[in-house]
C-alpha cells in the first residue's frame, strides 16, 4: 500500500512480509532505503541533528511536515516530534486512495467502532478517530453501549458486524470496563475485520506473526521513526510493555525493530532493574499504561524516547486529564529526541488505525 510503509501483509492469512531496509549515507546523515518497489512516494529528506529543529518537507503542492521544535540546550539540541503533523501526511495520502477507490468502484471503506462506556476511555481520542474517518472519506457506525453491558452484548454486536459485507473493519475502543475479560472481547473479531491487529495475540505462544495487519500502536512507532529519519539498525532498543497476556504494543514494536536490525530489550512495569536497563536504551518506547512510570535520570543521554502511554489522571483541582509513561517535562534535559503525550503517537495510531481500515477494505474487494 502506499499510505504507510509498513502496510503488513498481502493475504488475510499469510504472515506480514516487512522489507529489509539498508542504510545510505548523505549529507553526513544516515538514513534507512526501503527496496524502491516497496514504496511509491519519496521518503522525506534526513534530519539533522545539528540544528535547534528538523524540518522535513515533502516536495507536493500542498503539504509539509515540521518534526520538531524544542530550543538548543547547552548540551544538544532538543527534539520534539511532532507525531500529529506527520500522522496529517499519512491521513492526506490515504484520502487519495480512497477516493480512487470510491471513483473506480464506487465503494468506499467502512468502520465500525464499539465503545463500552464512556468513563474509561477519552471522549476527544474517539471524536478524533471519527474526525480523521470523516476526512478521509472513510464511512463510520459506532455502537455505543452502557458500562454495565455483558461481555454477551458485546460479543453478539461483534458477531453481527463480522457477518456483515459493507462492514470492512470492526473497532473496540479501549480501555475495556474492568469486569470484562479482554482477551475474549478482541479474539471475538474476525481476522479479515481486525484492523486493530489483535488476532496477533492468538499466535503469542509461537513467532510473533501478524494474520490480519500489524497493530496500530506498533505500526505508529516505526512509521514515526522512519518518517522522522531516525536511525533504526545498530542501536539499542528497549521497549516497556505492560506485562499482560494482552499487550498489544510491546511484542510486535519489538519484534517490527528486530526485523530491521535493532537489538531490542523487552520488559515490563514490573521488571527489576528497571531504572539500570532503561539507561542502555539509545531509543526507549514504552507502552507501560502506568503513568510518569519513567523518571528524568534514567534516560541516557541523546537518547530517543516514543511514549505511548495514555494513562487517566486526577488533578487536584478535580479534573481528569490523559499522560504518557514518561516524565517528559524533564528528561528533555537528557533525551535528545521524543515523542510526548500529548501530540506524539497517539495522532499516527488514528492514521494507522485507518489505513488499515483501507488495507480491510482493498483486500475484501479485491481492489489493487
Amino acid at each position: 500500500m502506499a499510505s504507510t510503509i509498513f502496510s503488513s501483509c498481502s493475504s488475510s492469512t499469510s504472515t506480514a512480509r516487512l522489507p529489509k531496509f539498508d542504510t545510505i549515507r548523505r549529507s553526513g546523515s544516515v538514513r534507512l532505503r526501503p527496496p524502491p518497489a516497496f514504496l511509491s512516494f519519496k521518503p522525506p529528506n534526513p534530519a539533522g541533528f545539528g540544528a535547534s529543529s528538523i524540518s522535513m518537507q515533502r516536495r507536493s503542492s500542498n503539504s509539509s511536515i515540521t518534526a520538531v521544535a524544542m530550543s538548543m540546550s547547552t548540551r544538544f539540541p532538543r527534539v520534539k516530534l511532532n507525531g500529529k503533523a506527520v500522522a496529517e501526511e499519512i491521513i492526506d495520502e490515504i484520502t487519495d486512495e480512497v477516493m480512487e477507490m470510491r471513483d473506480a468502484i464506487g465503494v468506499t471503506p467502512k468502520l465500525t467502532v464499539i465503545v463500552v462506556g464512556d468513563k474509561n476511555h477519552s471522549p476527544d481520542l474517539l471524536a478524533n478517530k471519527l474526525k480523521a474517518c470523516e476526512a478521509a472519506g472513510i464511512e463510520t457506525d459506532v455502537v455505543r453501549l452502557q458500562d454495565d453491558s455483558s461481555e454477551e452484548e458485546v460479543v453478539d454486536y461483534i458477531s453481527r458486524f463480522n457477518e456483515e459485507p459493507s462492514v470492512h473493519g470492526i473497532h473496540i475502543q479501549l480501555p475495556l470496563p474492568r469486569h470484562m475479560d479482554k482477551a475474549k472481547i478482541l479474539n471475538a473479531v474476525r481476522v479479515e475485520k481486525d484492523v486493530d491487529g489483535f488476532s496477533s495475540l492468538k499466535t503469542r505462544d509461537q513467532e510473533l506473526k501478524f494474520p490480519s495487519v500489524i497493530p496500530c500502536t506498533a505500526k505508529a512507532c516505526m512509521e514515526l521513526l522512519y518518517r522522522c529519519d531516525l536511525r533504526i539498525k545498530g542501536k539499542s532498543v528497549v521497549v516497556i510493555g505492560n506485562g499482560t497476556d494482552t499487550d498489544i504494543v510491546a511484542p510486535p514494536a519489538a519484534y517490527l525493530l528486530r526485523r530491521h536490525g535493532s537489538k531490542v530489550t523487552v520488559v515490563h512495569r514490573g521488571t527489576e532493574n528497571l531504572k539500570e536497563i532503561v539507561g542502555q536504551a539509545d531509543i526507549l518506547i514504552s507502552a507501560a499504561e502506568r503513568a510518569y512510570l519513567v523518571r528524568a535520570r534514567w534516560i541516557k543521554p541523546r537518547a530517543i524516547v516514543i511514549d505511548t502511554g495514555n494513562n487517566m489522571m486526577k488533578s487536584h483541582l478535580g479534573s481528569y486529564q490523559f499522560v504518557g509513561d514518561v516524565c517528559y517535562e524533564v528528561p528533555y534535559e537528557w533525551a535528545s529526541v521524543i515523542a510526548p503525550v500529548p501530540g506524539g503517537v497517539e495522532s499516527m495510531t488514528t492514521a494507522m488505525l485507518l489505513s488499515n481500515t483501507l488495507l480491510m477494505a482493498k483486500r475484501a474487494l479485491k481492489f489493487e
